[in-house]
């Protein structure tokens, strides 16, 4: 199955997984996709062609770092230069952006392939599950490549990326279950064995620290200092574990956000986007923050309001051209229903 198509059965799936109003509705709503900024055009390209293919209907692309920082945005509206750092399950993203006035400017982005959970999870394996298992088992040599024990290493590849995970939470970490499986002298394979968490680092000590060397490179190439930079967004499963992120932090010498959620910060980034996208327009432009309504000239009133705000309460105001006496106005969002209840309209 060539990419594009697979990336097309991931999103049909996902479509499907939605609630039946938003898919009966597919004309009203649009939807964002979340791509790494290092893609270029061609990239970019073919995964507009996926959506089209899985029938998801007005599509908008989003740099990942840029729907990060919208999602810290929505907690912190202070400008300043952010680094993003998204380890994810296969790679490193590394991303220099500026915010200034509500407004996100790239300058600089830089990544590497094979350095993300998945490389941990073979590094578990290969350092701590494969030597306990030769050890305590009578298994051939070239095991791992048997067909008879081809499940044997898909458990035990599962087992240690679930120790990863403990990890994130706990200095060590247990990796304990039956196998179904038994070696050449017909003992079933019971694997029980503890992973220290310093241990763990020091394994994965050569692919974190090329992820800190491309950090650092991407904000030469940026131009700027690391004290230039305000401080660092951890996107990705991996930086969930904190001597990841301490080891990041020290070496970088700059501060760590720890406002935002690495696992769904993308993704609640994308959907404030979402939410500001006009979906009606041909170019899919932004909705306006702000609108002005006008009455009749016989009244003279012109309303000036926040027409979408993430807050609770919304400003409104009205100026009167002439003087008038007993009318009321009432103010009903369109979207939840809440209303204002009858206001005296007065001086």
């Amino acid at each position: 199955m060539p990419p594009k198509e697979c990336s097309a059965e991931n999103l049909r799936e996902l479509f499907k997984n939605l609630p039946d109003e938003i898919r009966n509705a597919k004309d009203e709503v649009g939807t964002v996709i979340t791509v790494p900024a290092a893609f270029n055009q061609m990239q970019n390209s073919a995964t507009l062609d996926a959506a089209k293919r899985a029938g998801l209907g007005k599509v908008a692309l989003m740099q990942e770092p840029v729907a990060a920082i919208m999602r810290v945005m929505k907690d912190n509206q202070a400008d300043g230069n952010f680094l993003i750092f998204d380890l994810g399950g296969g790679t490193l993203d590394v991303a220099i952006a500026e915010r200034i006035s509500g407004k996100i400017n790239f300058l600089a982005n830089g990544g590497l392939t094979m350095c993300g959970g998945r490389d941990f999870d073979r590094i578990l394996l290969r350092e701590f599950v494969v030597p306990w298992l030769e050890e305590n088992y009578s298994l051939p040599d070239d095991w791992q490549i048997r067909d008879e024990f081809k499940l044997l290493k898909s458990i035990a590849t599962y087992m240690a990326e679930q120790a990863k995970i403990e990890l994130s939470s706990d200095d060590n970490a247990t990796i304990e279950g039956e196998t179904g499986i038994a070696d050449e002298n017909g003992e079933e394979i019971y694997i029980d064995l503890k992973i220290d968490g310093e241990k763990f680092m020091a394994a994965i000590d050569e692919p974190v620290t090329k992820a800190i060397e491309t950090a650092r490179a991407t904000i030469e190439k940026s131009g700027l200092t690391a004290g230039d930079i305000t401080k660092i967004i951890f996107i990705g499963g991996p930086t969930n574990y904190k001597p990841i992120r301490d080891r990041v932090i020290d070496a970088l010498k700059i501060p760590g956000s720890l406002e935002v959620n690495p696992m769904t910060a993308v993704s609640e980034g994308a959907a404030i986007f979402a939410e500001t996208v006009d979906w009606t327009s041909q170019e899919h432009e932004r909705k306006a923050t702000r609108e002005q309504l006008q009455s009749d000239s016989k009244l003279g009133l012109n309303f000036r309001y926040e027409s979408r705000t993430p807050e609770s309460k919304a400003r409104i105001a009205v100026t009167l051209e002439q003087e008038i006496d007993g009318y009321t106005f009432e103010i009903t969002s369109l979207d939840t229903g809440r209303t204002s209840g009858l206001v005296e309209l007065k001086k």
